[in-house]
């Protein structure tokens, strides 16, 4: 019997960022964190994982952002992630309402990436 090799993909994790945090850093940690604990587990199933937000906020702070949604901040964080999408295979949307996350799954449909919904409908 033939063992299938699991084709690893490169999968963008999109979740709410500052969605029902009133831009309160500490919620906005959280948000990061639950996108991060899902990349461990793509990562632990084979997959290369990757968050907008690990390109972004980096480019974000040394562009010299002052505050979440300033012009720096505007003109960088969902255009990183737009640029993704152009290399990622995949997207798998979690979390709740994120008007930026669901954006990213427009594009990558246009884009005729794999959508998932949850870790669950990802092979692996």
């Amino acid at each position: 019997m033939t063992k299938t090799m699991l084709q690893a993909e490169l999968i963008l994790v999109a979740g709410p960022y500052r969605s029902g945090t009133n831009d309160q850093p500490e919620l906005i940690a959280a948000n990061v964190e639950h996108m991060s604990q899902v990349a461990l587990e793509l990562y632990r199933m084979g997959h290369l994982p990757v968050l907008g937000e690990w390109f972004a906020l980096p480019l974000i702070e040394t562009a010299g952002s002052q505050m979440v949604g300033d012009d720096i901040f505007n003109d960088i964080f969902h255009p990183v992630a737009i640029r993704l999408l152009d290399k990622v295979d995949a997207v798998l949307r979690i979390g709740g309402a994120s008007q930026g996350a669901d954006e990213m799954v427009r594009i990558g449909r246009e884009k005729g990436k794999k959508i998932y919904l949850n870790l669950g409908e990802v092979p692996g």
